[in-house]
């Protein structure tokens, strides 16, 4: 690898990093040294690129520091190209005109060279097939609500075909192939639930805050999901010695 491509990858793995990096983890993931990484770390520094270390924690790169959109890689516009498709093809009507209206910018500005990535990409998603039942939910308000830490009421039906009347707080939209699903805390069941825009008889979009911020909340979430996925494979590896 270049020199130059090498301290550009510095700066991406920092900028993706939640924690601070060691240099031992950076050289493991761009295969090279620990010694050239602390150069290149220098280099990068010296030429004002603000990142700041600590002995034993590891690099930062401080928070607002960006580069060109012309540095980006073919991998990189063909992962954002691959991404829009599929947001055109499932999600609501909103995103999917914005999913276009990023790929119109991003064919502005790359390079000549890259322009095919966009314009005839070489990756792609299947177009949806099925519609979508939940036509009736304005899933970009629903994503609107979960930024800002807003209470749905909500009329749902499970898949037993019970109904029930619940007060949520919603912290994330997600999309299952061609459903779209929000992610919430349940004040009825005091818990995380998972409630298809589909399943949802009635939605009331309340002005009233609830009480912990969405970020809190997606990462509580998060954190326990991950938690269930490493659990899964040891009860699966526990029962097939029974």
């Amino acid at each position: 690898m270049r020199r130059a491509d090498r301290l550009f990858e510095i700066i991406q793995v920092l900028r993706r990093a939640s924690a601070p990096l060691t240099a031992d983890a950076i050289a493991a993931e761009l295969e090279t040294s620990k010694r050239t990484i602390y150069r290149d770390i220098g280099a990068l520094i010296a030429q004002r690129v603000p990142i700041r270390g600590e002995a034993g924690i590891g690099y930062i790169l401080e928070r607002g520091f960006d580069l060109p959109p012309l540095m980006l890689t073919s991998d990189e516009i063909e992962a954002v190209a691959l991404g829009a498709q599929w947001v055109m093809a499932h999600a609501d009507a909103t995103l999917a005109r914005a999913a276009l209206d990023v790929l119109a910018k991003i064919a502005a500005i790359v390079p000549e060279d890259l322009r095919p990535i966009i314009d005839d990409p070489a990756v792609g998603t299947p177009p949806s097939r099925e519609v979508q039942g939940d036509v009736g939910v304005d899933v970009a308000k629903l994503r609107a609500w979960s930024r800002q830490g807003l209470k749905l009421a909500i009329g749902y039906v499970d898949k037993t075909g019970r109904t029930s009347e619940r007060v949520i707080w919603p912290f994330m939209v997600g999309y299952v192939a061609t459903v779209c699903v929000v992610m919430a805390w349940c004040e009825l069941r005091a818990d995380f639930r998972i409630f298809r825009t589909d399943r949802l008889t009635s939605v009331d979009f309340r002005d009233e805050r609830y009480p912990e911020h969405p970020v809190a909340l997606r990462r509580r979430w998060l954190a326990m999901m991950r938690e269930k996925q490493a659990i899964a494979p040891v009860r699966t590896q526990d029962a097939d010695r029974t």
